[in-house]
Protein backbone atom coordinates (compact mmCIF):
# COMPACT_ATOMS: atom_id res chain seq x y z
CA UNK A 1 0.00 0.00 0.00
CA UNK A 2 2.69 2.55 0.79
CA UNK A 3 4.03 1.88 -2.29
CA UNK A 4 1.22 2.72 -4.17
CA UNK A 5 0.94 5.87 -2.45
CA UNK A 6 4.35 7.07 -3.09
CA UNK A 7 3.89 5.89 -7.03
CA UNK A 8 0.53 7.99 -6.61
CA UNK A 9 2.17 11.65 -5.41
CA UNK A 10 4.81 10.51 -8.13
CA UNK A 11 2.41 10.75 -10.83
CA UNK A 12 0.18 13.48 -9.62
CA UNK A 13 3.55 15.57 -9.44
CA UNK A 14 3.72 15.12 -12.91
CA UNK A 15 0.76 16.67 -13.78
CA UNK A 16 1.75 20.16 -12.03
CA UNK A 17 2.67 22.36 -14.06
CA UNK A 18 6.18 23.76 -13.40
CA UNK A 19 7.33 27.22 -14.43
CA UNK A 20 9.16 27.40 -17.95
CA UNK A 21 12.52 27.27 -18.09
CA UNK A 22 14.55 30.52 -19.03
CA UNK A 23 15.54 30.23 -22.68
CA UNK A 24 19.06 29.55 -24.37
CA UNK A 25 20.50 32.45 -26.51
CA UNK A 26 20.14 31.85 -29.96
CA UNK A 27 23.25 31.38 -31.84
CA UNK A 28 24.58 33.20 -35.16
CA UNK A 29 23.37 29.84 -37.28
CA UNK A 30 19.56 29.68 -35.01
CA UNK A 31 19.55 32.93 -35.36
CA UNK A 32 20.61 33.76 -39.17
CA UNK A 33 18.20 31.02 -40.12
CA UNK A 34 15.13 32.34 -38.05
CA UNK A 35 15.41 36.04 -39.74
CA UNK A 36 17.23 35.93 -43.02
CA UNK A 37 14.56 37.36 -45.95
CA UNK A 38 12.40 38.49 -42.56
CA UNK A 39 11.43 42.02 -42.36
CA UNK A 40 11.03 41.89 -38.30
CA UNK A 41 8.75 44.59 -36.11
CA UNK A 42 9.74 45.09 -32.37
CA UNK A 43 8.44 46.66 -29.36
CA UNK A 44 9.98 47.52 -26.11
CA UNK A 45 6.68 47.13 -23.99
CA UNK A 46 6.11 51.08 -24.53
CA UNK A 47 5.71 51.24 -27.78
CA UNK A 48 6.53 50.50 -31.07
CA UNK A 49 10.66 50.43 -31.24
CA UNK A 50 11.42 50.05 -35.03
CA UNK A 51 11.85 47.51 -38.11
CA UNK A 52 14.67 45.38 -39.01
CA UNK A 53 14.89 43.86 -42.70
CA UNK A 54 17.16 40.77 -42.60
CA UNK A 55 19.10 40.13 -45.81
CA UNK A 56 21.29 37.39 -47.08
CA UNK A 57 24.58 37.73 -46.14
CA UNK A 58 24.28 38.69 -42.48
CA UNK A 59 23.15 42.48 -43.95
CA UNK A 60 20.14 44.48 -42.25
CA UNK A 61 18.30 47.48 -43.23
CA UNK A 62 16.90 49.79 -39.65
CA UNK A 63 14.54 51.82 -39.05
CA UNK A 64 13.53 53.68 -35.69
CA UNK A 65 9.65 54.51 -36.18
CA UNK A 66 8.96 57.22 -38.93
CA UNK A 67 12.42 57.54 -39.59
CA UNK A 68 14.69 56.74 -42.27
CA UNK A 69 16.71 53.50 -43.10
CA UNK A 70 20.39 52.69 -41.72
CA UNK A 71 22.55 49.93 -43.62
CA UNK A 72 24.01 47.70 -41.46
CA UNK A 73 25.02 44.31 -40.77
CA UNK A 74 25.27 41.64 -37.96
CA UNK A 75 27.57 39.04 -36.29
CA UNK A 76 28.14 36.99 -33.52
CA UNK A 77 30.32 37.96 -30.06
CA UNK A 78 30.58 35.88 -27.04
CA UNK A 79 27.02 34.55 -27.61
CA UNK A 80 25.37 37.93 -28.76
CA UNK A 81 24.35 38.95 -31.94
CA UNK A 82 26.38 42.39 -32.51
CA UNK A 83 24.70 45.03 -35.19
CA UNK A 84 27.31 47.64 -36.78
CA UNK A 85 25.45 50.61 -39.43
CA UNK A 86 27.22 52.40 -42.29
CA UNK A 87 26.59 55.63 -40.13
CA UNK A 88 29.39 54.36 -37.79
CA UNK A 89 26.64 53.27 -35.10
CA UNK A 90 27.38 50.20 -33.38
CA UNK A 91 28.03 47.94 -32.23
CA UNK A 92 24.83 47.26 -30.25
CA UNK A 93 24.93 43.79 -28.74
CA UNK A 94 21.81 41.43 -27.88
CA UNK A 95 20.99 38.75 -26.23
CA UNK A 96 17.99 37.04 -28.35
CA UNK A 97 15.86 33.85 -27.34
CA UNK A 98 13.16 32.21 -28.89
CA UNK A 99 9.76 32.76 -26.95
CA UNK A 100 5.91 31.36 -28.00
CA UNK A 101 5.41 34.97 -29.82
CA UNK A 102 8.74 35.04 -31.52
CA UNK A 103 12.23 36.73 -30.65
CA UNK A 104 12.72 38.33 -27.14
CA UNK A 105 16.45 40.17 -26.92
CA UNK A 106 18.04 41.91 -24.06
CA UNK A 107 20.27 45.26 -24.76
CA UNK A 108 24.04 43.73 -23.21
CA UNK A 109 26.06 46.91 -23.89
CA UNK A 110 24.21 48.32 -20.62
CA UNK A 111 23.32 46.63 -17.00
CA UNK A 112 20.19 45.67 -16.94
CA UNK A 113 19.46 47.16 -20.63
CA UNK A 114 16.40 47.24 -22.71
CA UNK A 115 13.98 43.89 -23.66
CA UNK A 116 12.68 43.98 -26.99
CA UNK A 117 10.14 41.78 -28.13
CA UNK A 118 8.90 40.38 -32.14
CA UNK A 119 5.19 41.73 -32.67
CA UNK A 120 5.11 41.25 -36.08
CA UNK A 121 7.21 39.68 -39.18
CA UNK A 122 6.95 39.50 -42.87
CA UNK A 123 8.32 38.77 -46.00
CA UNK A 124 7.51 42.09 -47.54
CA UNK A 125 10.79 45.00 -48.07
CA UNK A 126 11.09 47.16 -45.15
CA UNK A 127 10.14 50.72 -46.75
CA UNK A 128 12.88 52.83 -46.63
CA UNK A 129 13.32 56.70 -47.29
CA UNK A 130 16.25 58.91 -48.25
CA UNK A 131 17.78 58.49 -51.97
CA UNK A 132 20.11 55.76 -51.50
CA UNK A 133 17.73 52.86 -50.61
CA UNK A 134 14.74 51.79 -52.24
CA UNK A 135 11.76 49.63 -52.03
Amino acid sequence: MKGYLMLRAAVLACLIPLPALAELPMSAKDFEAYVTNKTITYDYGAGLLGVEQYLPGRRVRWAFEDDKCMIGSWYEDSGNICFVYEDGTGPQCWRFERDGAGLRAQFMNEPGGTVINEIDSSAEPLGCSGPEVGV
